[in-house]
C-alpha cells in the first residue's frame, strides 16, 4: 500500500488586508532570483537590503518596532523625481509583492496612468471624511491622498480595527508612479483570501465577524513548491511571451474545514 501523501493545514484568510504578515521571502526572493536584484551579506545585522540591476532602486526590510519595517525608494530619473513607498510590518507580503511586481516588469503597459481609486471604488469603497479619502464596506481599511488636484501629495493606505487599533500602514510618496499605487489598491481589493500557515500567531484579530479563516489541508509538495512556481512566473517575464497562456496551477484540497 502506498505512503499517504504528507499535508499541511493551510488558513485561508479573508478579508486579505487583515491576514498578517507572511512570508517575506514572498518578496526578496523573487527580486533576487527572478529580477536579479542584488543582496549583501551581513549576517550579524537583522536586516535585508536588495538593490536593482541599474542600482535605482533599493529595498530594505528591517524589524523597527516605532515604524515601517519595509521602505522602497529609487532614484530621480530624466522624467521623475525621487520616489518611495514603505509598508508596516504586518503588512500582508502578498500587497507589497503586488508594487514590487509591477516596478519589476521589464514590459510596462502602455497610455494613460491608470488611477488608484478605480480599483477600489470598483468594489464598493466610498468617500471616507478625509478629503481624497475613500474607506472599505467594512470600515476596516482606508485610503488618503494629501495634497489637492494641482498639487497632488502622498498616497496613505491604513488597515485598522478601530480608533485606537492601527493594523498597518502603506505610504507612497508624491511621486510614486501611479501603476505602483494602483498595482497595490487592485491587490488590496481582490477577494481572493491569502494562504498562512502560522495564521493563529500572525492573525490581528480572530474575530470571526471581522475574518473569516478556511482551514485546508494541502499537499506539503504544494506549499512548497509555491514560491519556486512564483520565481518561475516572474522570470518569465524576461523571455518571449508563449503563444497561449498557460494556467496557473491550482494546489489540490484533500478537505476543507471551516472555522
Amino acid at each position: 500500500m502506498p505512503p499517504t501523501p504528507e499535508t499541511v493545514e493551510v488558513d485561508f484568510i479573508a478579508p486579505r488586508h487583515l491576514a498578517g504578515g507572511g512570508d517575506p521571502a514572498w518578496i526578496t526572493v523573487p527580486l533576487h532570483r527572478a529580477c536579479g536584484w542584488s543582496h549583501g551579506n551581513d549576517p550579524l545585522m537583522p536586516r535585508v537590503l536588495l538593490s536593482s540591476p541599474d542600482q535605482k532602486a533599493l529595498l530594505r526590510l528591517e524589524p523597527d518596532p516605532d515604524g515601517q519595517w519595509w521602505m522602497l525608494s529609487h532614484a530621480a530619473e530624466p522624467d521623475r523625481l525621487a520616489w518611495y513607498a514603505s509598508f508596516g510590518a504586518r503588512m500582508p507580503v502578498e500587497l507589497i509583492a503586488a508594487a514590487t511586481d509591477t516596478l519589476t516588469d521589464p514590459a510596462p503597459p502602455a497610455g494613460a496612468d491608470p488611477d488608484p481609486y478605480e480599483p477600489l471604488q470598483r468594489i464598493g469603497w466610498s468617500p471616507a471624511a478625509a478629503d481624497n479619502g475613500l474607506v472599505s464596506p467594512d470600515g476596516t481599511a482606508y485610503l488618503q491622498r494629501l495634497g489637492s488636484a494641482e498639487e497632488p501629495g502622498a498616497w496613505f493606505v491604513t488597515a485598522t480595527l478601530g480608533p485606537d487599533r492601527p493594523v498597518w500602514q502603506a505610504r507612497f510618496g508624491a511621486h510614486t508612479p501611479a501603476r505602483l499605487v494602483t498595482a497595490f489598491t487592485a491587490a488590496l481589493a481582490d477577494p481572493k483570501p491569502v494562504p498562512r500557515i502560522d495564521s493563529g500567531r500572525s492573525l490581528p484579530t480572530g474575530d470571526p465577524n471581522v475574518v473569516t479563516r478556511r482551514t485546508t489541508d494541502v499537499l506539503a509538495v504544494y506549499v512548497a513548491g509555491a514560491l519556486e512556481e512564483r520565481v518561475h512566473s516572474l522570470a518569465a517575464r524576461h523571455a518571449a511571451p508563449p503563444t497561449s497562456p498557460i494556467p496557473s496551477r491550482q494546489p489540490p484540497a484533500k478537505n476543507n474545514r471551516s472555522r
